[in-house]
């Protein structure tokens, strides 16, 4: 009995402390799903006046972030958008958009 009890100690410690914290109320989302509105989260735009982001050129992208991001490429929306994203998620941007099939 000593045994079963010691072996069921640990999983009820770890169900204690999950059940301890609430859930978060909204999940976290990736930054491809805020592009994903514009520039779909496959990388084909739904709009005309859109880029399309599929295949893209890795480092073009990463680039052009940047320049929104210090305002050096002018364009209100994407400079917001870029403002909001950190290094590394431009660069995890750049590297899934150019991963996609065109």
């Amino acid at each position: 009995m000593t045994r079963r009890l010691a072996a069921t100690l640990p999983l009820l410690a770890i169900f204690a402390l999950l059940t301890a914290y609430p859930a978060v109320a909204e999940p976290r989302t990736s930054p491809a799903d805020e592009c994903a509105p514009c520039h779909g989260l496959d990388g084909i735009a739904r709009s005309a006046d859109v880029p399309h982001l599929a295949a893209q050129n890795e480092l073009y992208m990463y680039n052009q972030m940047l320049a929104f991001r210090s305002g050096k490429r002018p364009h209100k929306e994407m400079r917001y958008m870029a403002r909001s994203i950190s290094l590394a998620e431009a660069q995890a941007l750049s590297a899934y958009y150019a991963s996609l099939p065109r």
